[in-house]
């Protein structure tokens, strides 16, 4: 056993962190040492996650666990505050998981290798800051530093258009992390003491104007994470220009932050306003399941339909928080580790594929699961997973928000009834979006009609031929062109990395209670909180048109408390 005196998450989050350091420290030469260095650091970093979560966390308990707080600038009552729940344990898990496999993914990394793994892995310590962070402004600081090294990421080691996608990416969720700034500070100075403790805040009353307030500033700020519809514009175009790894986390990992912000601040410390915003969610979220479908449609780029895929499963999540009911919350939670897995998996294996074709446009390919079998192979399992195949874990995900929804007491008959019609229209068209594009890469036509020659990207006098060929800047100083590719199968560090991302959506698939029972307990109070608002609201405020609500919600949370 782990001694519990120790500071383990400080001890989780420090170490990639001081890792990164070292890094100029280093010496190498073509980037090999620092390739295993980094990986050897994140490996190490998830083992320790899982054996201080198997020592120390209890999934029956809810609640903060592990809990570490230091005071830093108690003059602001700012603390290095950090602890863990069911909210946010799978996430810390998924991050370490999926930044360990993308870091497995950078294998090609040969320019500026030193500056590319550092800023890795100081994306991978705040990633788990955000996760574990226990104090508001520690969370914002956390939200902030995560956004520097997935610009420079993008900026450097992204394609054509990088310095836009990236600009872009900036932009959105910089300006709109203000709010969650505003909220802490509201938080922080209105209701009792000063202090930007999650644990405290949480159940501080608050006049209800001003949590409608910060209810819709928080939604703002978490949404364009999430890439909610409107706010979604920036996904498409940062994966399109994102290299592989980098995808992986941004879809694995970043989306879920959003969605972990609406759990943890808008439903755990917000419940009088979430009752208000909670049928604009739903709305929300069936706009995002069927815009997203019909959009990827229009897309000839693999990454991004990938990504406008990712903006309709994420639809699921806002439905699911939105539901009222514990079915509905557990799958919306589900669904966030689900398209955790498939989305970092698909994006690792379109890499895969842009390794040998060196282009990601659909219309140039066809043809190419003959010459690399393994590859299409797992790019069927993967998208079999996306499309909620039964016995994958996006099946089990999809099923539970589906019938949270249609069993939510909390709507009328009708709004349900359309609700899931609408989703089940979003959930056809995925299979129908997903393999036309397997249909298109791997089979069809053969690959390359026409021979276009070979570029050096050092060659000043050919990197604007490179540039205007449309075709994504790769890791490496020389890059072939489309005409000039050579297929070769799956190699066995790439089977490595797909088939552990296999193994897990098959796991949670045929049995979801390894995951579910990991969080159930917390997620189930978090619900409680918000039937009891809407319980109160309903008494004393006479709510009783928001979303066609049941008669007598009173009677249906003694019910269920029974």
């Amino acid at each position: 056993m782990l001694p519990d005196t120790f500071p383990w998450l400080t001890a989780i989050f420090a170490f990639p962190l001081l890792a990164a350091c070292l890094i100029p420290l280093i010496p190498d030469t073509d980037g090999k040492t620092l390739r295993w260095y980094s990986i050897v650091v994140a490996i190490t970093d998830f083992a320790l996650m899982i054996k201080v979560i198997l020592d120390h966390y209890d999934p029956s308990v809810a609640g903060f666990q592990l809990v570490e707080k230091f005071d830093w600038i108690p003059q602001l009552g700012l603390s290095w505050a950090v602890s863990i729940d069911g909210v946010s344990m799978p996430l810390v898990l998924l991050s370490g998981f999926v930044t360990t496999l993308s870091l497995l993914a950078a294998w090609q990394v040969d320019r500026k290798p030193r500056l590319f793994y550092f800023l890795m892995l100081v994306l991978y310590a705040a990633q788990i800051g955000v996760f574990i962070a226990q104090d508001f402004l520690l969370f914002f600081i956390m939200w902030e530093i995560e956004l520097v090294p997935v610009y420079l990421l993008v900026c450097i080691w992204g394609g054509p258009k990088r310095q836009q996608a990236a600009t872009k990416f900036l932009l959105y969720t910089a300006i709109s992390s203000v709010f969650i700034l505003v909220a802490a500070l509201a938080f922080a100075f209105v209701g009792g003491p000063l202090t930007f403790d999650i644990a405290e805040l949480t159940g501080r009353a608050l006049p209800l104007s001003l949590e409608i307030g910060l209810y819709a500033g928080l939604l703002f700020s978490f949404g364009v994470k999430l890439a909610v519809f409107p706010f979604h514009t920036w996904l498409p175009d940062t994966h399109g220009e994102a290299s592989a790894p980098v995808s992986m986390i941004l879809a694995g990992v970043l989306l879920k932050m959003g969605a972990y912000g609406l759990m943890r601040f808008n439903m755990g410390m917000l419940p009088d306003a979430h009752i208000y915003f909670a049928p604009a969610l739903v709305t929300i979220g069936v706009i995002n399941i069927v815009y997203g479908a019909l959009a990827s449609f229009a897309q000839t780029n693999m990454k991004r339909r990938l990504a406008y895929s990712s903006v309709s499963h994420m639809g699921f999540v806002l439905i699911g928080i939105a539901s009222f009911t514990d079915l509905g919350i557990n799958g919306a939670m589900l669904q966030m580790i689900s398209h955790g897995l498939i989305a970092a998996m698909l994006f690792f294996l379109t890499g895969v594929t842009y390794d040998r074709t060196h282009t990601l446009s659909m219309k140039d390919m066809g043809g190419v699961g003959i010459l690399m079998p393994k590859v299409y192979a797992l790019y069927v399992a993967g998208a079999m997973a996306s499309i909620a195949l039964p016995g994958m874990s996006g099946f089990a995900s999809e099923v539970s928000v589906f019938l949270g929804i249609a069993t939510s007491d909390f709507y009328g008959i009708t709004f349900r009834s359309v609700i899931v019609f609408l989703a089940a229209v979003g959930v056809i068209l995925t299979p129908i979006y997903l393999l036309s594009m397997v249909r298109q890469v791997f089979h069809g036509s053969v690959f390359g009609k026409q021979a276009i020659p070979s570029c050096d990207i050092t060659d000043p006098n050919r990197r604007q031929d490179f540039l205007d060929s449309q075709a994504a800047v790769c890791f490496g100083t020389n890059c072939v062109l489309p005409g000039q590719a050579i297929f070769r199968d799956s190699q066995p560090r790439e089977i490595a990395v797909a088939v552990s991302f296999l193994v897990l959506i098959v796991a949670i698939g045929c049995y979801p209670k390894v995951a579910m029972q990991t969080y159930d307990t917390q997620t189930v109070a978090i619900n409680r909180l918000s039937i009891q608002a809407y319980a109160d609201a309903y008494e004393t405020r006479g709510l009783g048109n928001n979303a066609q609500v049941i008669p007598n919600p009173v009677a249906t949370l003694s019910d269920r408390s029974n």
